[in-house]
């Protein structure tokens, strides 16, 4: 993975904290935007951990480049939340999620794995903080009748759920299914509408109208 953080301090805690497990390296480390998406292409890494306010090429700038090829890295995104401006934008330009900075060493390994493994993931608080976003009624909603006609219903069903913040194992218990057969919904909605995963796949659903904030369905 790549460590991209405009402060060397920091930058050097986060890549320590990584290069200590065994599973997991980190291949470069990036001051600034344009260097990170230069080493992207360059390292090819799984994650790219990315800060957002930096000098020259911001994060949201650099995530938007860094993720734009199909086969492109995962980006998690740190924050220190007081940039609460910027969730929506830097998801939408392709990270697979968020954390905080004060995060402890252990989320923010598990959150890398999982964004790794090709999850996406929200810091608790950062999800309020998008929901909110939503409730105050920016950013406004894509047509209902759009992407989401190519769903079957239990695939609509799925996302519900996905969006609602369910894992595969509780979405299977609540539609009485396997969890194998909700990753097989989840991986066909993806790919029906284009998503990297389940992080896109939540903001569609509050886009397009299919779920409220507060996690109610709108029939």
């Amino acid at each position: 993975m790549i460590v991209v953080d405009d402060q060397a301090v920091v930058r050097a805690g986060f890549a320590a904290i990584v290069a200590a497990e065994p599973d997991l390296t980190v291949v470069a480390e990036a001051g600034d935007g344009a260097t990170a998406v230069s080493l992207a292409a360059e390292e090819e890494p799984d994650v790219v951990l990315m800060d957002i306010r930096m000098p020259g090429m911001d994060g949201l700038t650099a995530t938007r480049l860094i993720t734009a090829p199909a086969d492109g890295p995962r980006v998690l995104v740190l924050t220190t939340f007081d940039l609460d401006e910027y969730v929506y934008e830097a998801l939408r330009a392709g990270a697979s999620g968020f954390l905080l900075k004060d995060a402890r060493p252990e989320e923010l390994l598990s959150a890398i794995r999982v964004v790794a493994a090709g999850e996406g993931i929200l810091a608790p608080a950062v999800t309020r903080r998008l929901i909110d976003t939503f409730a105050r009624g920016a950013p406004p909603p894509s047509p209902a009748s759009g992407p989401l006609g190519r769903l079957t219903q239990r695939e609509r069903e799925v996302l519900l759920k996905i969006a609602s913040g369910l894992t595969n194992a509780e979405i299977g218990a609540e539609l009485g299914v396997t969890t194998g057969t909700v990753k097989s919904h989840v991986n066909a909605l993806l790919s029906k509408l284009g998503l990297r995963d389940r992080v896109q796949a939540t903001i569609l659903a509050y886009e397009t109208g299919l779920i409220t904030p507060g996690g109610v369905p709108r029939g």
